[in-house]
């Protein structure tokens, strides 16, 4: 149960106005409405990650999950574990983000993603052994599209648990769509 109430959307003003016409109703948007025009700034930054970066969808979502995982949001992981599988991770690899990145199933780049996740999520600054093979495999925009991910999603990883956000209702369809989904 949320530890305080959600945000009625109806009596939004202003940016966050126009930015509740285009969300799709899901508690963590419900609860960001007290933050007032913040929520657009927040979405804004959201969808350049999730719609507008050129980081592979599952590496990213690797990412994400993994995040969502060592922060202990339930609610994080169990959202970007359904769009993983609606851009086309198997069961198998979803799994997997939650054993650790010596799991079999990883490639290799999945793999140095996992390592550096962890190492960012725990320590901050990553050492060389995690920065070095991706900077040398994703370059520099790619690698610094992981950071700001891994950054974002700690920060609404601490967001949900701190405000005790209630995952949906099974069978509510939350209306999100991104590219490469599937129905």
């Amino acid at each position: 149960m949320a530890r305080i109430p959600y945000f009625d959307t109806a009596k939004a003003t202003g940016r966050a106005a126009k930015t509740y016409e285009k969300l799709p109703n899901l508690n963590i948007f419900r609860m960001l409405g007290h933050s007032g025009d913040m929520i657009d700034g927040f979405i804004k930054l959201g969808n350049e990650i999730l719609i507008h970066g050129d980081l592979d969808p599952v590496l990213r979502e690797i990412a994400i999950v993994r995040t969502g995982v060592l922060r202990g949001s339930t609610y994080e992981v169990y959202q970007h574990e359904e769009i993983s599988r609606k851009i086309g991770m198997s069961e198998e690899l979803i799994k997997a983000i939650h054993e650790g990145p010596e799991a079999k199933v990883f490639d290799e780049t999945q793999r140095q993603v996992m390592r550096f996740t962890d190492d960012v999520v725990r320590n901050t600054r990553a050492s060389d052994a995690t920065f070095n093979p991706l900077a040398e495999k994703l370059g520099y925009k790619q690698l610094q599209e992981l950071i700001i991910t891994i950054g974002f999603y700690t920060l609404v990883s601490n967001f949900l648990e701190t405000f005790d956000v209630d995952i949906e209702d099974p069978g509510h369809k939350s209306g999100v769509k991104l590219p490469g989904m599937q129905d």
